[in-house]
This record gives C-alpha cells, sequence and structure tokens, in this order.
C-alpha cells in the first residue's frame, strides 16, 4: 500500500483539492489492477499509428497517418517478456481509469534518453493517433503542455482551451476539437519527473474533481513501474 505521506504530498506539490479518502480508495483500486492477471492481449502492444509531422517536425498533421507505425520495440531491446508484461499493465491501467472517467483521449509517457535527446516516449494510450514523442527541450515546452510537465513536474489543468490560447498560454494542437486538458507528472521519491499522463475532453471543464481523483491516483500508482524500469534508450 502506498503510504499516506507519499499521496499527501503528490497533492499538495501539485496544488489538487481532492479527497485523501477517495484518492486512497482509486489508488488501491488501480494497484489492484496491476496484481491481477491479464488475458492475452489482441492488440499489438509495441506499434501503433501516428500522424504525420509538418516539415520542420513541430506539428501534427491531423487526420494524415504516417506511412509505417511507431515501433517501441527498439527502446527495450526488442519485444522481450518483462516488457511485454509492462506495456500490458499500463494498457490495464488506462482503460480502468478511462473506465471512471470517460475522457476522449488518455496516454502515458515515460522519459527516454539523455541530455539533448531527452524526450517523452508515449507508452499507452486511447483515443485518436498522436504523436509519439514530446522534447523535453525549453524550445518546444513554449507550445507543448506534455514537455513544460517533464521539465518542471509541475502539472497543468487547462479547463478551457480556446480561453488558454486567447491568454497567450502555450499550446501543442494535435485534435482541434479538445476543450479541456489535464496533464501531470509521475515523479519519484526525490521528486525527480519520471514521465507524464496526458488526459484530453472534447467538453469544457471536463475535469473535475473526481476525474482528477483517478487521474492523480494513476500519477501515484505509476511512479514504482515507472523507477524500477531501467533507462530508456534506443536501440
Amino acid at each position: 500500500m502506498i503510504p499516506n505521506r507519499q499521496l499527501n504530498d503528490y497533492v499538495r506539490e501539485q496544488g489538487l483539492k481532492l479527497d485523501r479518502t477517495e484518492l486512497q480508495i482509486a489508488v488501491m483500486t488501480l494497484q489492484a489492477v496491476l496484481d491481477v492477471d491479464k488475458a492475452t492481449v489482441q492488440r499489438d502492444l509495441f506499434r501503433y499509428p501516428v500522424p504525420k509531422l509538418s516539415e520542420d517536425g513541430a506539428c501534427s498533421l491531423i487526420e494524415e497517418l504516417a506511412d509505417e507505425p511507431y515501433d517501441l520495440a527498439p527502446w527495450f531491446g526488442g519485444e522481450s517478456e518483462p516488457a511485454r508484461t509492462l506495456l500490458t499493465n499500463l494498457n490495464a491501467l488506462v482503460d480502468s481509469v478511462n473506465h471512471k472517467i470517460g475522457a476522449d483521449w488518455l496516454g502515458i509517457y515515460r522519459r527516454a534518453g539523455e541530455g539533448k535527446q531527452a524526450r517523452l516516449l508515449k507508452l499507452a494510450y486511447l483515443g485518436l493517433p498522436s504523436r509519439a514523442e514530446f522534447p523535453l527541450t525549453e524550445a518546444f515546452a513554449e507550445t507543448s503542455n506534455n514537455s513544460r510537465v517533464g521539465l518542471t513536474g509541475w502539472g497543468v489543468l487547462i479547463e478551457d482551451v480556446a480561453a488558454w490560447r486567447a491568454e497567450g498560454g502555450g499550446y501543442y494542437e494535435c485534435d482541434p476539437k479538445v476543450k479541456s486538458e489535464v496533464c501531470l507528472p509521475i515523479v519519484d521519491e526525490h521528486d525527480r519527473v519520471l514521465g507524464i499522463l496526458d488526459a484530453e475532453s472534447s467538453q469544457v471543464g471536463f475535469f473535475d474533481e473526481s476525474r482528477l481523483v483517478w487521474l492523480a491516483a494513476l500519477a501515484i500508482v505509476l511512479a514504482a513501474p515507472f523507477a524500477a524500469m531501467p533507462p530508456l534508450e534506443k536501440m
């Protein structure tokens, strides 16, 4: 069981106003998902479709898919059984959480690479195809909440994307129908950012406290398996 202190620390540091009992219940529920034997997953865990990028690589081209799917296997040194188990668990967590919150898009990213090559790598998601990697650079963070949260460790809640952009907030648009978004960091016990999760909705103000509880629980539960992973380096 994750100590209450860890839950309280995360909620306080992220400025989330959540009921601690509800959060503890959500964390315990998601931990149980990791402990259950999984049925054989039919979909390809290592490959997924991605949109084409513009020539400068900065923007996704909406509704235009790349000729080849993105392949996670090189990051794990092949389709090993430990990697398959990890991806199975991550997809099960995404399925479980989104069954509770009903977001239009939900994804989990792990930090990969070092130095100038550091990036966020999408390991599991539900929803429309989206880019696989987000560079962890200050330049990219100017327009990407994912990269900003990955660099700073501070979560972002956007209740109204149009209002956010009108006020000068940077925003990386994968789907023009997105009206609200939450991006939360996944951190270890030393507050180092291991990855992020991102959730989107076509409704303004969609991510209320009842939904944020499950997203915060997901970020907290992911800390242990992410910390146990060896560094991801493309081979």
